[in-house]
């Protein structure tokens, strides 16, 4: 029997059809750091760097046939949802996370695009809340969908904490506030596991190269965690390597481009 000679991540997501975010950045995130990537797509986005046009959810019977597929061919070593679309897509995928009894979930709950187009229905956050969250080992909200997710504005560091805690209360093993959202010079992720809170620095980097950072950073923990390390690592590991994607990142398209995936 074969068995896997490279680690793997299991992505299930939104397609892009800039290459940007999704899909696309999830396979070229995986490939950069070494891990293999396979895939259910979720839904199809009609996209470039100015906007979404259009989107075409798949049904939740065909999300549930690609993850059995994969999952009886190549045992994921990680798993990174993102872009759910709606609440029976997120039903299903909660329902063959446990079925299957897949490893390190990470999950991005990838609620409104950088363009500010809404990628998830409004009937499908309490799914996201209720189902996907308390199956999550690492939930990685920026400061926009934290706030929808706890129903207030996170505006000073305690703020923050707050929903964190709230957020990791609900069932989540780590959540990560990312706060590339908030202003100031240093971009500061918060990370609760249930006990402590640790804080991730970087310099902010001025570029518009800005489009699929929150797939590549949950990407780049799930497959920090197929290759083993801890999530504290993992965490620290994929802010450097989205730092760098994006202070290398080059022009695409006329609003915001892609990050640097394969800078190294």
């Amino acid at each position: 029997m074969a068995v896997n000679s490279i680690r793997s991540v299991l992505i299930i997501a939104g397609s892009d059809s800039s290459a940007g975010a999704g899909i696309q950045a999830d396979l070229k995130t995986c490939a950069a750091l070494g891990v293999y990537g396979t895939t259910a797509i979720t839904a199809l986005t009609a996209q470039n760097t100015l906007g979404v046009t259009a989107i075409h959810e798949a049904p939740p019977e065909f999300v549930a046939a690609q993850i059995d597929i994969v999952v009886e061919d190549i045992r994921p070593d990680a798993v990174k949802t993102g872009m759910l679309a709606n609440a029976a897509i997120i039903e299903v995928v909660a329902a063959k996370v446990k079925e299957h009894a897949l490893p390190f979930l990470v999950v991005d709950p990838v609620m409104v695009a950088k363009s500010g187009d809404r990628l998830l229905r409004e009937d499908a956050v309490r799914a996201m809340r209720e189902l996907l969250l308390p199956l999550a080992d690492v939930f990685t909200p920026n400061i926009p969908e934290a706030e929808d997710l706890v129903g207030h504005p996170l505006r000073t560091d305690g703020e923050v904490r707050k929903a964190a805690r709230e957020l990791q209360g609900l069932g989540a093993r780590v959540v990560i506030v990312k706060g590339g959202h908030r202003g100031g010079d240093v971009a500061v992720d918060v990370m609760f596991d249930g006990r402590n809170f640790r804080e991730f620095t970087s310099t902010r980097i001025e570029t518009t190269s800005t489009h699929g950072t929150g797939c590549t950073f949950a990407s780049a923990i799930a497959a920090f965690l197929a290759r083993q390390e801890d999530v504290p690592d993992a965490v620290r590991h994929a802010k450097e390597y989205l730092t760098e994607a994006l202070r290398l990142a080059s022009p695409i398209g006329h609003g915001h481009g892609p990050v640097n995936h394969f800078w190294r």
